[in-house]
């Protein structure tokens, strides 16, 4: 029997759901006491709650719209099963790659459900709330791969991307923190305190993007200008990142005193963030995970229903025959790269401005790196480097969620999962994916 993808794939979900069978079934077993009314391994329930949004605000202690009881064991039995019987026939059928990227996908969701039903035994989970974690960590990876697919598509290669968005996280902050001393002085005035304070945090975001697009044209003039070896060039801005960012908090941050102490505001969308499990997932966000979703949607458009996006896609492919149209691509090169870098800037932004605010070495913990491994996942197509963003994102959300309840699994197992399901990416376990024929190639006249 020939070793293929496609039964490596399958062999590698049967591991993982047999490996997780047996762990859960362990686990279980050792919460049963001779004092505890549970008898049997099958006889723990996982409930999913999905809360009244609405009610919840004047009641912190309002019923539930849905309360869904399933049995812990029962439940993670037929996952485990089905996944296992899908592997078998991937082993024995050895299908298309085709069917590769889809199994894989459902092992590492499924196997995310079964943790969480797991971690939760004999106890409830906000179905709500775990959900709208993983839009909202699965922001700066979204945003990174959108910077990743405007460069790849215009054929630089761009590993530069988790320096572009440290260097933007920690002068977006400085610019805030400045911005805010110089306009009101060493303390903010009564009525400011009591509000948000806009204008020196929109001034970091502002700053943020300025950084983005200057560290992305270091690399747009060193890999297109002196011809780097773009792999080199991004690597060096990575370096440069963590030095120039360490020796800035080191020298100025840490003895800087700004006025301002809170960054960017909850924005629940009016009553559409009451609906229930639909409204805190997608309206109840901070302002930079909603402009994560229209750059979705607005990258997506632009690169396949615009002159601008059929132009970087021409160069990205066949830069030759575009410059025989009139295209000018070097120059366009240098263009989009610059916007890759600007957009990567508003990603380091959500790490200094919104998802904390302050900055620390190292923040933005290698989700650079996980951005263009969800660019690879898509296939450098903006929905579907969105959907890789979420599946990425799920890992973080789901070792933050478990931290709260009495899990088994050593919480440091929990913090590599997100690194774990990036190197199956990587790997090319979920099927190799086709970049741009250009990308990476100087091109010369």
């Amino acid at each position: 029997m020939k070793f293929t993808r496609a039964r490596g794939v399958g062999l590698l979900g049967i591991f993982i759901a047999i490996v997780l069978l047996f762990a859960v079934n362990n686990s279980l077993g050792n919460k049963i006491t001779e004092t505890s009314k549970i008898q049997s391994i099958w006889d723990f329930t996982s409930t999913i709650r999905i809360p009244d949004s609405a009610k919840l605000k004047e009641d912190p202690k309002a019923p539930p719209v849905a309360a869904i009881e399933l049995p812990t064991m029962i439940t993670i039995s037929l996952i485990c099963g089905a996944l296992i019987l899908v592997g078998g026939t991937l082993i024995a059928k050895n299908p298309e790659r085709g069917w590769v990227a889809p199994y894989m996908s459902s092992v590492i969701g499924f196997g995310f459900f079964s943790i969480l039903l797991w971690a939760v035994a004999n106890n409830s989970v906000d179905l709500s709330d775990t959900l709208s974690r993983v839009v909202r960590l699965g922001t700066p990876i979204a945003i990174g791969a959108l910077a990743g697919i405007v460069c790849e598509r215009s054929g630089v290669v761009n590993i530069g991307i988790e320096g572009m968005m440290l260097t933007a996280a920690c002068f977006g902050y400085a610019a805030a923190a400045i911005s805010a001393r110089m306009i009101y002085g060493e303390s903010l005035p009564e009525n400011v305190v009591k509000g948000v304070v806009w204008l020196p945090l929109i001034i970091g975001i502002f700053g943020a993007i300025l950084t983005g697009g200057m560290m992305a044209a270091l690399h747009a003039w060193l890999s297109i200008r002196f011809k780097v070896d773009q792999v080199i060039s991004g690597t060096v801005i990575n370096i440069m990142a963590v030095g120039i960012t360490g020796f800035t908090r080191t020298n100025f941050l840490l003895k800087f005193e700004s006025p301002l102490r809170a960054g960017l505001p909850q924005m629940p969308l009016g009553p559409l963030a009451d609906i229930p499990l639909l409204g805190p997932i997608l309206f109840d966000h901070k302002p930079i995970t909603y402009l994560m979703i229209l750059m979705v949607i607005g990258l997506n458009f632009f690169l396949f229903r615009t002159v601008w996006g059929l132009r970087t896609r021409a160069i990205g492919e066949h830069p030759k025959a575009a410059d025989t149209v009139g295209i000018n691509v070097n120059r366009m090169r240098y263009r989009n790269v610059i916007i890759g870098g600007m957009i990567a800037g508003v990603a380091g932004a959500w790490f200094s401005l919104e998802g904390s605010f302050g900055f620390d070495d190292g923040m933005t913990n290698g989700q650079g790196f996980i951005s263009l491994a969800a660019m690879i996942f898509g296939k450098w197509n903006p929905i579907g480097a969105f959907g890789g963003s979420l599946l990425f994102s799920s890992a973080d959300a789901l070792q933050l969620k478990v931290q709260a309840y009495n899990f088994d699994l050593p919480s440091q197992f929990m913090q590599m999962l997100p690194y774990v399901v990036t190197l199956i990416v990587l790997a090319g376990v979920i099927g190799r994916a086709k970049p741009p024929a250009a990308s990476g190639k100087v091109y010369e006249k």
